[in-house]
Order: structure tokens, then C-alpha cells, then sequence
């Protein structure tokens, strides 16, 4: 008969095929936590893209696509033609333009989605010690410092939304001035002078690229905050009245240096994202990846949409492979935007909020009319100057409503950033722990 010693080997193998079925699960897990992963980001992306522009001619351009075969990928999907906006077309509502206070809200809200689930698939009952080892030990700590500069741009951001705020309340002064009827001389007086005010914020703001922290774009804003506020130039309460209005929007842009630069941050966040290849691709470099793709497309976003500190020489390009599946939509989200932010270098709009775009136009049309007045006015011009004051505002109310969530939005946002990089230097503090050796 065999010997005795084969009792022990025998045992021995079973552990070790146990231990490889257990990895070889472990590993099929991963496959599909990640595959689950960039199926929701493509699918959420593909949300915010715009509805697709009907062809010239085209008798059936407005009807949407039939969508029935199974086989399409969610990140070739359009908002539009989404299964799930085509089979509950009354529980969808029309879809956001591209760039409004809406659409920045819906991709805030993505954002938060992404990185919840991100943070459950690298973090929530992940082994420390595979944050010691490679490709995380070298990723986790870049997308560290990308979330410090996000940071920086979501202050920026919040200062730029005040800032927005303010053009709004400068807007719906004109508004109600020339909502009076008749039109008389005092309300198109007032009018202008709001209009105006606006008028040179905004181009001052876009000259010096949102440089709060210029001590003279702090003059220039003094004069603009102070619109409307009673007390003499030479007392003593019109000067306390002067610095505390200086002071109130100093205190906004105390927190960005003045050497702070919108552009540079993202420059310095896109730099070195690289797309994992070979085996890291279908590892957990590639969720890291895509976070850091997210990260870095909804700040610049931001800073192209809203007045931020020195934004001259934004990149309009951010490396992210096409070839990607869940990177589809947001390529092509950054190519529209990428387009607008050109055009924006050529008009010198104050940014590229869709909002912001349509009250810069109004207000000079609007000025346009305050310079040509004369009383009484014709009846056609009466109704033409009507249409222009209802679409403005109607911008001060979408402004009015959505302004300060979104702005909420945004701190939420930078908290959300420094709970889960807080999390993630716990885990490597453990790890650090763990690779100490233990004295004796």
C-alpha cells in the first residue's frame, strides 16, 4: 500500500485549489463591479448630451429613433432617445439646454452618483492592502491631489455663482422699471443705469478673466454693488455705507490668492491622465481612471460656465480616449462645450452659462432701445420691447430659483470631495499600520 505522506500533500492541494476558486470569484466580482460601473457613468452622461439637431429637410427629423434593438450600447444613447424617456415620455421632462442652471444641476447631481459609486467599488470591503500595491499605490495618490484642486475650483465656483446672483438682482431692477406702462423717461433712466452697470461688470469681469482678487476689479464691483444705495458721497455715512459694501464682496474673493489661476488648476488636474492598458484596464486602475475623467471634466465645466480668477488660456481639450465605451458621451459633451468656449473667446462673453449668454444680449438690446427713446412710444415698439423685458424676466426667475441650489449643489459637492479623500487616507493610514513591523 502507498505510504502515509500522502494524506497531508492531499490536504494540502485542496487548500490551495479552495484559495484559487476563492481568488478567481474575487476576481470575477471585481470584473463586474467595474463593468457595472462604466455601464451607469456612460448611462448618466448620455443623459445630459443634447437632443440630436434634426437634419435639413428632413420630414422625419423630429420623430425619434426606434431604439427596440437590445444590442445598443446606453453610451451611443442620446437623451432623447433614452428607453427610458421613449416608454415614459409623460414622466420625463423636456431635456435641459446645454449649459443652463438646469443642466449644471443635472451634472452635479451625476457627479455625486459616480463618486458614491466609485467609493463602493474601490473603497467598501476592499482588502488596505491592495492600496499599497500596484496600480493603486501610484493612482490613489494623484487622484488626491486632483481633489485638493478641485477644491480650489469649487470656491471659485461658489464666488463666481455670487457673482451671478448679483447680475440677476442688477437684470430684474430693469425689469421692473420697464414693465411700468406708460414708459416714461424716469423708468428707461433706471433702466439704463442698472443695464449699464451690468453691462461693464460683466466685461470687466471677462477682461481680467474673473481676477477677484484685482484690487481694481474690487473698485470696479464696489461701484456695481453699490447700485441703488442711498447716502452722500462726502458724509460719513456714505462712506461707511461705500466700505461696507467694498466689504462684502472683499470678503468673496479673500479666499482665492490673487496669484490663483482658473486655467492653471485645470491644466494641472488634466496633466498625466493617462487611460490604464493592458491587464490594468480591466483592473481597479480603471475605475480611478474614470473618476478622475469625472472630476476633471464637471471643474472645467464649471469654470468655463460661471466667472472664475483668471481663465485666460483654458484648455478646451481634456484626454480622454474615444475608444472608450463610457467615455462617449462625455467626449461629446466636451466637444459642444469646447465649441462654445471658442466662440466665447471671440465675443468676450462673461461665460459661457446659457443664462448668462441671453441676459448679456437683452441688456444690450435694451440699451440700444434706452438711447433711441423718445416719448410716447409707437405701439410696435411698445409690444417689441415687451417680448425682450418677459424673456429677461424670465431669466431673473430661472436665476432666482436655481442659482442657490445649484450654489448648495456646489458646496455639496466640495464636501462630498473631503469626506471620501478623508476616507481614502484612512485606509492608507491602516495600511501603513499593517506594514509596520512590530516590535519585541
Amino acid at each position: 500500500m502507498p505510504g502515509g505522506n500522502d494524506g497531508p500533500g492531499f490536504l494540502n492541494r485542496i487548500s490551495i485549489r479552495r484559495n484559487q476558486v476563492v481568488a478567481m470569484e474575487s476576481h470575477d466580482q471585481e470584473l463586474e463591479d467595474l463593468d457595472i460601473f462604466q455601464k451607469n457613468t456612460a448611462e448618466r452622461f448620455a443623459d445630459l448630451l443634447p437632443p440630436p439637431t434634426p437634419a435639413p429637410g428632413s420630414v422625419h427629423s423630429s420623430t425619434p429613433k426606434n431604439n427596440g434593438n437590445s444590442d445598443q450600447t446606453p453610451s451611443s444613447i442620446s437623451a432623447s432617445e433614452s428607453p427610458l424617456s421613449e416608454h415614459n415620455p409623460l414622466s420625463q421632462p423636456a431635456p435641459a439646454p446645454l449649459l443652463s442652471i438646469e443642466w449644471f444641476r443635472k451634472l452635479l447631481d451625476v457627479f455625486l452618483c459616480c463618486e458614491a459609486e466609485y467609493k463602493a467599488v474601490i473603497v467598501m470591503g476592499r482588502d488596505p492592502c491592495q492600496f499599497n500595491k500596484p496600480p493603486l499605490d501610484r493612482l490613489i495618490p494623484d487622484l488626491l491631489d486632483r481633489s485638493i484642486k478641485a477644491l480650489d475650483v469649487c470656491n471659485a465656483v461658489t464666488n463666481g455663482v455670487e457673482l451671478v446672483r448679483h447680475w440677476q438682482r442688477l437684470a430684474q431692477i430693469a425689469v421692473v422699471a420697464l414693465e411700468q406702462r406708460p414708459i416714461g423717461e424716469g423708468q428707461v433712466r433706471r433702466a439704463k443705469k442698472a443695464l449699464s452697470t451690468l453691462l461693464t461688470s460683466m466685461a470687466f469681469d471677462d477682461k481680467e478673466n474673473g481676477g477677484v482678487g484685482n484690487n481694481n476689479h474690487g473698485k470696479s464691483t464696489e461701484r456695481t454693488w453699490s447700485f441703488g444705495r442711498r447716502g452722500g458721497g462726502g458724509s460719513a455715512a456714505g462712506n461707511s455705507n461705500k466700505d461696507r459694501t467694498g466689504g462684502t464682496f472683499r470678503s468673496l474673493s479673500w479666499s482665492m490668492a490673487k496669484s490663483w489661476s482658473a486655467a492653471k488648476q485645470i491644466q494641472a488636474m488634466s496633466a498625466n491622465l493617462i487611460a490604464p492598458r493592458g491587464v490594468e484596464a480591466n483592473g481597479l486602475a480603471m475605475p480611478v481612471y474614470i473618476m478622475c475623467t469625472v472630476l476633471v471634466f464637471v471643474m472645467w465645466s464649471l469654470v468655463a460656465a460661471f466667472p472664475c480668477q483668471e481663465r485666460n488660456g483654458l484648455s478646451t481639450h481634456i484626454p480622454v480616449p474615444k475608444q472608450l465605451g463610457w467615455a462617449h458621451a462625455i467626449t461629446g459633451l466636451q466637444e459642444k462645450i469646447a465649441e462654445e468656449w471658442k466662440k466665447k473667446e471671440k465675443k468676450g462673453t462673461a461665460g459661457l452659462l446659457e443664462e448668462i449668454q441671453r441676459m448679456e444680449k437683452l441688456a444690450q438690446s435694451l440699451i440700444e432701445f434706452s438711447d433711441a427713446f423718445q416719448f410716447p412710444l409707437e405701439d410696435e415698439k411698445v409690444d417689441e420691447v415687451a417680448v425682450q423685458v418677459a424673456e429677461l424676466a424670465d431669466i431673473c426667475r430661472k436665476m432666482e430659483e436655481g442659482l442657490a441650489p445649484l450654489q448648495q449643489q456646489v458646496r455639496e459637492v466640495f464636501h462630498r470631495i473631503v469626506r471620501s479623500r478623508a476616507e481614502v487616507l484612512d485606509v492608507i493610514d491602516q495600511v501603513g499600520k499593517m506594514s509596520v513591523p512590530v516590535p519585541y
